[in-house]
């Protein structure tokens, strides 16, 4: 058994300022990020659905007039900005010629309206790839601050020896391999 019970709440009490202050960066990018990622997963999960709702009264409309009529209900959907880009596209075209001639153009004004979409959904998704590049690092940091602390201790003993520094882990690591 071990001899020495050690808490993490003991540990984090009598750290120094530094560690404490690594703890606390690292922490708070956690709970950010978490946030962050709950939020996008409604999100997402809102844009799904309402867009399954938009697309069953799509395919019930006898037209894209009748549509376009009845878009209110459906307003945060993505799908619904789709359409408003192509049917304004539509109705300019048949406008100017009678008929829908230019299919380049209108599948050039979806795409922007696909990509306005995208961009939106996309929103503050780079600040959790910049959390998730720089945190190991910090925590690096952290880790060697530590090893350096250790090295210190060992040589402010005057030993190479973990007794010296330690002696309760290492009577209870030796009480252990036997």
């Amino acid at each position: 058994a071990l001899l020495l019970q050690v808490s993490v709440w003991d540990m984090v009490r009598r750290s120094q300022p530094l560690p404490l202050a690594v703890l606390t960066i690292l922490l708070l990018f956690s709970v950010a990020s978490w946030a962050l990622i709950f939020s996008k997963w409604m999100t997402f999960r809102r844009a799904r659905t309402s867009n399954a709702r938009f697309l069953r009264a799509f395919r019930k409309a006898n037209g894209l007039d009748a549509v376009a009529a009845a878009l209110e209900p459906y307003r945060p959907c993505p799908l619904v900005t789709v359409f408003e880009f192509g049917y304004e596209e539509v109705a300019r075209q048949i406008k100017n010629h009678g008929t829908v001639s230019n299919k380049v153009a209108l599948e050039r004004t979806l795409q922007l309206g696909m990509s306005e979409e995208v961009a939106k959904l996309e929103r503050h998704m780079n600040w959790l790839a910049t959390t998730a590049s720089v945190t190991p690092f910090i925590g690096l940091f952290g880790t060697v601050w530590g090893i350096i602390d250790a090295f210190q201790g060992l040589g402010q003993a005057g030993s190479t020896s973990l007794r010296a520094v330690a002696p309760g882990i290492s009577e209870a690591l030796i009480a252990t391999a036997m």
